[in-house]
């Protein structure tokens, strides 16, 4: 499982990742943030809290995403561009 090295907040719900295989992309949180547990990332000044952590990205109240999920959309919308 790749490690996220970079994780940086952007507008619109985007996060610019780069990973330890040299994967890099922008990942849009969009489309999660509907569900409970990702509800408080809607609040910029939080969202713009993300770090990278072990094999994903995180929020200081634990909300994360896998590198696995990041990946995989990334590379997905990189498809459909």
């Amino acid at each position: 499982m790749d490690t996220i090295l970079k994780a940086v907040p952007l507008d619109d719900y985007r996060i610019e990742v780069a990973t330890s295989s040299g994967i890099s992309g922008i990942f849009d949180v969009k489309p999660y943030l509907g569900g409970g547990a990702f509800q408080e990332l809607r609040n910029i000044s939080y969202f713009s809290l993300v770090r990278p952590a072990h094999h994903g990205i995180t929020w200081p109240n634990e909300q994360d995403f896998s590198s696995d999920t990041i990946i995989h959309d990334i590379q997905n919308s990189k498809d459909i561009s």
